[in-house]
């Protein structure tokens, strides 16, 4: 009987706990979170490729050193419900988010042949207008709230950036940084890249935009198979971060569609 209770939650079996002194006037934190946000963290943990306690200590780092403010936070969390997936990614997921070798329907145009592959650089999504080759407005991306997704709305928009908001600060010295000169004129969706944007996995040392129409990096190689994508992948050097592993790639329909695969998006194993 005894044996049989040794199965449980590691806590009840402490022997087998592995053994830690945390620093002094460290503390243990516990919370309580229902399914759903357990899946939407342990999701934002894959997709930042740490773990979930890694990711929990990283924010509350982040808000002890400054790097956030409380108010950021409190708006994040306020608006967490809202969060979706911007562009679908290409096969469907497995419990442990990883994709298994099953094509989305809404993605089939990429199997299909259809669409070009460009390298997926690892920024945040804005929009900046251009002018005469001068910029006259920069935007973020908005996503529907929950309430909005149950209305049938699924679909993302953009909102101004705010001169004066800390949290849109790294985007407006990227897109300030940006030359435009030679762009049409016209509403340019774009990834903003930097060393304080996402980690900065490519190793920039300027923040910029990339627009997706106009200067996204071409992978016309790619392949359109879950095998050879795959391997494809695993050791795509990024062309536009030479000496750095592309996240990924996103294929570009020509009627406006996305569809996208990163190589984290993969098992391990395989």
């Amino acid at each position: 009987m005894d044996e049989a209770r040794r199965s449980g939650r590691p806590r009840k079996t402490p022997g087998q706990l592995a053994r830690w002194t945390p620093p002094e006037g460290w503390s243990r934190l516990v919370a309580w979170i229902s399914p759903e946000e357990k899946k939407a963290l342990k999701h934002v943990a894959v997709e930042a490729d740490v773990a979930v306690a890694d990711l929990v200590r990283a924010l509350a780092s982040g808000l002890a050193g400054g790097l956030i403010t409380a108010e950021e936070l409190i708006g994040h969390v306020r608006k967490g419900m809202q969060v979706m997936e911007k562009i679908p990614t290409l096969f469907e997921r497995d419990d442990h988010f990883q994709v298994v070798d099953r094509p989305r329907p809404e993605c089939a145009w990429v199997f299909d042949g259809e669409g070009t592959p460009t390298e997926k650089l690892d920024g945040t999504n804005v929009r900046l207008t251009v002018r005469s080759g001068q910029l006259v407005r920069v935007e973020k991306r908005r996503n529907p709230s929950r309430a909005q997704k149950q209305q049938g709305i699924i679909d993302g928009w953009y909102v101004d950036t705010d001169d004066h908001g800390p949290e849109d600060k790294w985007i407006l010295v990227a897109a300030r940084n940006t030359d435009v000169s030679g762009w049409p004129d016209g509403e340019h969706p774009c990834e903003t890249l930097g060393p304080r944007v996402q980690g900065n996995p490519l190793g920039l040392e300027e923040h910029t935009c990339v627009p997706f129409n106009l200067h996204a990096p071409a992978l016309p190689d790619a392949p359109r198979s879950y095998t050879g994508l795959r391997e494809y992948l695993a050791g795509l050097e990024s062309r536009f971060a030479p000496g750095h592993l592309a996240e990924g790639i996103v294929f570009h329909h020509p009627d406006g569609r996305r569809a996208k695969i990163k190589r984290r998006d993969f098992p391990r194993s395989a």
